[in-house]
């Protein structure tokens, strides 16, 4: 459905996307001398009625490559199709196979729930004869009927949610890209949407969902590429990526520390790799249980004081912490 193929977005002087930097650039993306790359150069391609994942920190290039894919934004470099159509010379075709949800609620609160619908059903050129049905099926599907002719401001947050998700399937799109669909929403509400989700995809529909919440990425996505500084730094099934950190990652806060203990907390029999990040140690471990003691009693050898200890369950959330040093939802 959606291929990416070396992916640039530049802003600032065009060609210093395809160059090489001399350095490494800031959490910001930004060099004074080349402009922001807000995407430097990702790959990956949506299957047909899958449900993909795109998780990162505020500033990882989320938010620029959806623009991209809706045809927002053009790329500096790289090519882009959506159900088979070039995003850059074929605008209108990807526009007709998409839908989008933002973020921000785009509704008109002083508009019942059935004028909103008709309003941007008309405007994405859904037929008179059609927009109707599609409306009344919409508001059904998302549980809306009965308050169809509610104005939108006495909505609460969730229905709001609801109703935005139904505006961005008038068109009936091959393609739904949601952008934080739950954000602000009650725990009833949010559960109505993940079924909205789940019964769209097994109709057949391909969705792009982005999200701060991984707990919803591990239960609806069949796969999730995660990014950071505007490239993706991982990209699998949930399971894969969880099963990569056996059964548990040790964060050890220290003080100091030096190349030659790290090599000795390295040799353990149950640490699979060690990451230092400032004054913390990230270990990802085999089994993070039997190797805690051996690695207090090394601690207690060294003389080392520990300044805290953490041991995070193998989840996804834990996945990006030991990717990105970030927690999703503080980043």
């Amino acid at each position: 459905m959606v291929v990416v193929d070396n992916l640039h977005k530049h802003y600032g002087d065009p060609s210093a996307a395809l160059r090489p930097s001399p350095r490494r650039l800031g959490r910001s993306g930004r060099d004074s001398k080349r402009g922001v790359r807000a995407v430097d150069g990702i790959s990956f391609e949506i299957r047909r009625g899958e449900i993909f994942g795109l998780l990162g920190p505020n500033g990882a290039g989320k938010t620029t490559t959806i623009n991209v894919l809706c045809t927002y934004a053009e790329p500096t470099a790289g090519e882009v199709t959506v159900a088979g159509h070039s995003v850059t010379t074929e605008p209108g075709a990807v526009k007709r196979a998409i839908g989008v949800v933002p973020q921000e609620i785009a509704l008109y609160p002083d508009l019942d729930a059935v004028e909103n619908l008709r309003f941007f059903g008309r405007m994405v050129d859904v037929p008179r004869a059609r927009l109707g049905q599609r409306i009344s099926e919409l508001l059904a599907l998302v549980g809306l009927t009965e308050h169809a002719r509610r104005r939108v401001e006495h909505y609460s947050g969730g229905m709001k949610r609801r109703l935005n998700l139904a505006a961005g399937l008038l068109s009936e799109p091959r393609f739904l890209m949601l952008d934080e669909p739950t954000v602000g929403v009650d725990p009833q509400s949010r559960n109505a949407i993940f079924e909205n989700i789940r019964e769209l995809n097994h109709q057949g529909l391909t969705i792009l969902y982005t999200t701060h919440y991984m707990e919803e990425a591990e239960l609806l996505c069949h796969r999730v590429a995660i990014m950071d500084e505007g490239r993706i730094i991982a990209l699998d099934t949930p399971q894969n990526l969880i099963n990569t950190l056996g059964t548990g990652i040790i964060h050890i806060g220290v003080k100091d520390v030096d190349d030659g203990i790290v090599a000795r907390l390295k040799a353990l029999p149950q640490v699979k790799a060690v990451n230092r990040r400032e004054n913390t140690l990230a270990f990802e471990t085999v089994d993070a249980q039997r190797v805690l003691l051996d690695m207090i009693r090394l601690f207690n050898e060294m003389d080392m004081p520990m300044t805290s200890l953490e041991i995070l369950e193998p989840n996804l959330e834990s996945v990006f912490i030991q990717l990105t040093g970030k927690q999703l939802r503080d980043a």
